[in-house]
């Protein structure tokens, strides 16, 4: 090992001579190499970032609550269609009937909001799907085809309405803390709030916490204070991603790709500083979360385990998915080595001025 670190690999060098290819001829080859800079820091207790406490007020509270009533809501039959409702008709013209589907108030141009206003449950109206939806998902959705298909629909329907529905929020009843939080958990009202201030408060730890990782972050970036060869990494993007991306492009993105290689020196630093390892396992669990919590996010908790791991192992044969769940490993168990060495500032803030924070 020579101590010299480089950056991307050599590229060919702006000043190489021409080359005369003829037989007998020495042939002389320049390239650019970028060099690495040099960090050398140290962790201390004098390192100090803040760490915020966010407070929650009653109206945060009661957001938090009325979130939840809506997220388990479901809906509800009403005598009139306003801003927010969902308009169920029949469709009908020559050759073509469409039945039971329905458009949402919000998608349809300001005439037709008027005139559905003014309907009621059995009106007949003439229906331009062109004139009422700009959008053309919409209309593929309204008529049951694809988008590609909509060129040979004639626009002009005879429609019928079969019912006007809003979405209300779920009632704060015992059949709807069962249905959230499992049979006999939350019995009263009062309970109910207890535990939504308990997930607001987890929330908001999880907030804090990811603020901390981006201030930790900004702190060791700004004590390495790297310089790196910029010319040189442009001329290279250009190089590994000739025919992908342009001198503008790169010129665009250039900033931010500055900053997460930085980073990614910073990072390796304080892995090899504290001789901090990644497995193989962790990869692997990281993805797991991943599918974990997407499947979470349609409402599919308890998924089996054999069924998660396959969905991780097929992501992570996919290099640039393997390179990104490395990536996150390597950010958390940083942050874990230089945490309980550092000074973390405990500051109260409230949700608005958290919010506000650059």
């Amino acid at each position: 090992d020579n101590g010299l670190h480089i950056l991307g690999e050599p590229i060919s060098s702006a000043n190489q001579p021409e080359l005369t290819w003829e037989s007998g001829n020495d042939f002389t080859f320049i390239f650019d190499l970028g060099l690495s800079p040099k960090i050398d820091f140290e962790v201390a207790k004098e390192d100090t970032v803040p760490y915020y406490t966010i407070t929650a007020t009653a109206e945060d509270k009661e957001g938090m609550k009325k979130n939840i009533l809506m997220q388990h809501g479901g809906l509800q039959d009403v005598e009139a269609a306003g801003d927010e409702s969902y308009v169920y008709v029949d469709l009908k013209q020559e050759g073509r009937e469409v039945k039971d589907t329905f458009v949402s108030m919000r998608d349809l141009s300001s005439a037709y909001k008027t005139k559905f206003k003014k309907a009621k449950v059995g009106s007949k109206l003439k229906f331009n799907v062109v004139d009422a939806l700009a959008d053309e998902g919409d209309r593929a959705r309204l008529l049951h085809v694809k988008k590609e298909e909509l060129k040979d629909v004639n626009p002009e329907f005879q429609s019928v309405v079969k019912s006007f529905k809003d979405y209300v929020a779920a009632p704060a009843t015992q059949e709807t803390f069962d249905k959230i939080y499992g049979e006999g958990v939350v019995k009263t009202e009062e309970e109910f709030e207890a535990q939504v201030a308990k997930e607001l408060e987890k929330n908001y730890h999880q907030e804090a916490e990811y603020r901390l990782t981006k201030d930790i972050r900004k702190f060791y970036m700004d004590k390495a204070n790297l310089t790196l060869p910029e010319e040189f990494l442009k001329r290279w993007l250009l190089a590994v991603n000739r025919g992908k991306l342009t001198v503008d492009q790169i010129a665009t993105e250039f900033p931010s790709f500055v900053e997460d290689f930085k980073w990614q020196l910073v990072r390796g630093y304080i892995l090899k500083k504290f001789d901090v390892k990644i497995t193989q396992e962790e990869i692997e669990e990281a993805a797991e979360s991943f599918v974990y919590y997407q499947y979470a996010m349609y409402g599919m908790q308890g998924m089996p385990e054999d069924m998660v791991k396959d969905a991780a192992r097929r992501m992570l044969d996919d290099d640039q998915q393997l390179q990104r769940f490395q990536e996150q490993v390597e950010d958390r168990k940083a942050f874990e080595a230089v945490r309980p060495l550092m000074t973390l500032k405990k500051k109260k803030i409230s949700l608005e001025k958290f919010r506000e924070l650059k």
